[in-house]
């Protein structure tokens, strides 16, 4: 994905509701209690963790238990220390003092909130990226006697498992913002491994892209069980006994199996599924607009004029554009939102017919106050059509019939608009079927109509019409009008 081609609109919750819900996430709550229980007795190792001896204490706190009690305790810590919440006054004696960001949790805005839920979002990304403890004490016992990690000999390349985690979650990130529904995409994890590691072009995966894709999910599996805590996604794991049964399964065909490839529909949540939060959300579009992707969010043209409005809702989801329009509309007066977005409609170049459909759109969310604004615009070459189809959807009386002309000049700028929009589908391929099965004679006025894109239009129903006869009588009119434009 392209750094420069910018992303669909991400659909925030209030920065209100974010803080609420970064505050109540089971990581960063419990990084707040250690900062507040930390004190004049705590001490920190070189590297800012809390001490072996203090972590039995701080679990305690935590109100911890168990084999993970110490390592929760201690990732708690860390958050605690990265996220400015606790401060090292003096790295040699190990002391620490609270942190000048931990009162903004109380006394700060939400956006203060949310800067700290960040800081605490990356250094779990960090560690996510990192393998197991207990790997990496093994490697180090494996190695040449120096104590040092050989990272060739351990088969991990921190920066390509840093990149291979950001492109999951950006994957993620674009089904979730790609969804029409207000709640993000539930993912099963084999298709977001197989979204980063099967190319497109191929259209069967070969046994080696399996095995990469059984080995990612492992990897995956682990990683969202970490990430989980801070509330970037809701996880539902690897069913364990699935492990089991395909290590069973191994063992007796003699083969390796590949545990990331479900075998049929009806078990694909047992191989894990993920959903990005809404807070989620939030942090990977901050962490995409700081690694130079644009990821707009819906409310960024709110402010703008209909020109900005009608070109950038032009290639939203459609639920991605009606809550931008709502928005925009909501900040003026009816009348007046009518009268820009007709203004901004007109013109002749290339994308007009698409603005002239936004607008159409966008003009349906407007009640009859704005009906002045549509009678203004009844004889206008390129208004007159749309502003007549409105009227009479809102039952508004004494609506001129239009010409035969403004018929035709309408249905050339709707089929150019749906080309602009979608290209050759199904819908376009039905509505072109349409209008030729309900107008004898179609192709033979058609070709005449003053509309930019009337030949371009003409060319694409030849392409499209499944009957051969029509299709050649399309593309004959199609000529036709070339010729008459010097085209």
């Amino acid at each position: 994905m392209s750094d420069s081609s910018p992303l669909p609109p991400a659909r925030l919750h209030p920065d209100a509701e974010l803080a609420r819900e970064a505050l109540s996430t089971p990581l960063l709550s419990r990084a707040v209690r250690l900062a507040r229980w930390a004190g004049p007795e705590t001490r920190v190792d070189a590297g800012g963790g809390i001490v072996d001896e203090q972590l039995p204490a701080a679990a305690e706190v935590l109100g911890l238990s168990g084999e993970e009690a110490a390592a929760d305790a201690g990732e708690a810590w860390r958050v605690a220390v990265d996220a400015g919440l606790v401060d090292v006054v003096d790295e040699e004696e190990g002391t620490v003092t609270a942190g000048a960001d931990l009162p903004l949790l109380t006394g700060g805005s939400p956006q203060d909130v949310l800067t700290v839920w960040l800081a605490a979002l990356e250094t779990v990304l960090a560690d996510a990226s990192v393998p197991d403890l207990e790997g990496l004490v093994d490697a180090i016992a494996a190695g040449d006697g120096t104590g040092e990690l050989d990272l060739s000999s351990f088969d991990w390349d921190p920066e390509a498992e840093a990149e291979f985690l950001d492109g999951v979650l950006r994957n993620l990130y674009l089904l979730t913002v790609g969804e029409e529904g207000p709640a993000g995409a539930s993912v099963p994890l084999p298709a977001l491994a197989a979204s980063v590691l099967v190319p497109e072009d191929m259209p069967e995966p070969t046994d080696d892209v399996l095995r990469q894709v059984s080995d990612a999910m492992m990897r995956l599996d682990d990683q969202f069980r970490m990430l989980e805590p801070v509330g970037l996604v809701e996880y539902q794991p690897v069913d364990e006994a699935l492990l089991v049964e395909t290590d069973e399964e191994s063992a007796e065909s003699g083969e390796s199996a590949e545990s990331g490839e479900p075998q049929d529909d009806t078990d694909v949540s047992r191989y894990g599924v993920v959903r990005l939060t809404p807070l989620g959300l939030y942090g990977l579009r901050a962490r995409l607009l700081e690694a130079g992707f644009e990821a707009p969010a819906v409310g960024d043209l709110a402010d703008k004029g209909a020109d900005a409005l009608l070109d950038g809702t032009a290639v939203f989801p459609p639920a991605a554009a009606h809550a931008e329009t709502e928005q925009w509309l909501a900040r003026r007066e009816p009348l007046a939102a009518a009268r820009e977005l007709l203004a901004a409609a007109r013109g002749s170049d290339k994308s007009a017919p698409l603005r002239r459909l936004q607008c159409q759109q966008a003009l349906s969310l407007v009640g009859l106050s704005a009906e002045p604004a549509l009678r203004e615009v009844l004889d206008d070459a390129e208004l007159g059509g749309l502003a007549r189809v409105w009227l009479t959807e809102h039952g508004a009386g004494d609506v001129p019939p239009p010409s035969e002309a403004m018929i035709f000049w309408l249905t050339v700028d709707t089929v150019a608009a749906q080309l602009a929009a979608e290209g050759n589908s199904e819908e376009l391929r039905a509505l072109v079927e349409g209008l030729a099965r309900q107008h004898s004679g179609f192709f033979a006025t058609a070709w005449r109509v003053e509309h930019p894109a009337t030949a371009d239009v003409l060319e694409a129903m030849g392409r499209l019409h499944p009957d051969k006869k029509i299709a050649k009588e399309a593309r004959k009119a199609a000529f036709k009008a070339r010729s008459q434009h010097g085209g």
